[in-house]
């Protein structure tokens, strides 16, 4: 919202833990105001797996969570929680906040579902994902499941919501 109050044109999200190389900030604004995307994602898995640092069962749950979203949505991203992405801010404003439940992990997956529904030009760019030096993660059972039950909840929500653009 204070992004989208100042005007800015694009709006990035990223780990401020050094997890996502901000050189590749450029990358990501490039897909969206060079090549016409309106939602450019830092992707872990677009080529391979790009994960260093990351206990192989955070790699497997991760990678396989993005599958199962894409079965369960039939969108074809291949990195749905990924957390390094820059939008055009048209797109923040036509993404309802009613339309957003999830708090958790989830948020990534239903910001990007959103932005698929009103049909915006969704990219991948490759990535290397580092795994945070300091701090811990925040992953937690709770989190895992608000996840994959809310994926299930966001796709039956999704036939009663009424996606549509300003």
């Amino acid at each position: 919202k204070w992004a989208l109050d100042k005007g800015y044109k694009y709006i990035y999200e990223m780990d401020a833990d050094f997890s996502h190389n901000p050189d590749d900030l450029v990358r990501l604004y490039r897909a969206c105001n060079d090549e016409g995307a309106d939602v450019a994602i830092g992707s872990r898995y677009i080529s391979g797996v790009n994960v260093v640092n990351w206990p192989l069962s955070r790699v497997l749950m991760s990678y396989f969570a993005s599958i199962y979203v894409r079965m369960v949505t039939r969108m074809k991203i291949r990195d749905a929680t990924a957390g390094f992405i820059c939008y055009k801010k048209e797109v923040l404003e036509n993404i309802r906040p009613a339309q957003i439940r999830s708090r958790g992990y989830g948020f990534q997956i239903e910001m990007k579902f959103a932005a698929w529904k009103l049909g915006y030009k969704i990219v991948e760019i490759p990535i290397i994902f580092t795994d945070r030096k300091l701090g811990t993660s925040k992953m937690s059972g709770g989190i895992f499941s608000e996840a994959l039950y809310g994926v299930l909840r966001m796709k039956i929500r999704s036939f009663f919501i009424r996606y549509k653009k300003k």
